[in-house]
């Protein structure tokens, strides 16, 4: 990943439109800050899209390439965030449709349990729900599965999830019901 930690010469507190008009002027600490900043949000979501922490990394990885290629073309007509937001969800919807169909569960490494006190049978009802929960999201139609990670993991608003994927706000209202409704099913015998 294009991460750095300090950046002596540059305040990391500036907005992300006057980064991106540096960055694109080819200033790299510019895209370093933005980078730094954008990066974690977009892993999570590419990691619950494709179901892996390498395959979530690469698709970061090259979206944030791809931007700082077409960073002279970024024009501001949305949020740098919408924008990155965009171009990783269309990586990693790209990188599924290479995907063979059928995507095996035990691909998907298994979260590890940050208490250390919790019960075995617990932890193993947690384990099961969990990939119960995972299972339901791989069923998903790609689409309602990015509105959903998109609002319920991430809390876009919206607005900017129908300007990530290109549809209109109804069109991501109508995907998040059908996402929530099919998930709520799923995940019936685990209430």
């Amino acid at each position: 990943m294009i991460e750095r930690t300090g950046f002596p010469s540059l305040p990391c507190d500036l907005p992300d439109d006057l980064l991106t008009v540096r960055a694109a002027d080819g200033d790299e600490d510019s895209f370093a800050v933005l980078v730094h900043r954008h990066s974690r949000p977009l892993l999570a979501t590419a990691c619950c899209m494709l179901g892996s922490v390498q395959d979530a990394e690469d698709a970061v990885q090259d979206a944030f390439v791809s931007a700082w290629r077409r960073l002279p073309e970024y024009h501001h007509h949305a949020q740098f965030r919408t924008w990155m937001y965009r171009i990783t969800v269309n990586r990693c919807l790209t990188m599924l449709s290479r995907r063979p169909p059928d995507l095996p569960l035990d691909a998907v490494p298994e979260p590890a349990t940050s208490d250390m006190w919790s019960s075995p049978v617990r932890s193993a009802e947690q384990d099961a729900a969990t990939t119960a929960l995972l299972r339901a999201l791989t069923e998903l139609d790609p689409g309602q599965r990015v509105c959903w990670i998109l609002r319920e993991l991430q809390g876009l608003p919206y607005k900017e999830i129908a300007d990530i994927t290109h549809v209109s706000e109804p069109t991501v209202r109508g995907r998040l019901f059908r996402a929530r409704r099919a998930l709520q099913e799923a995940m019936a015998p685990w209430r």
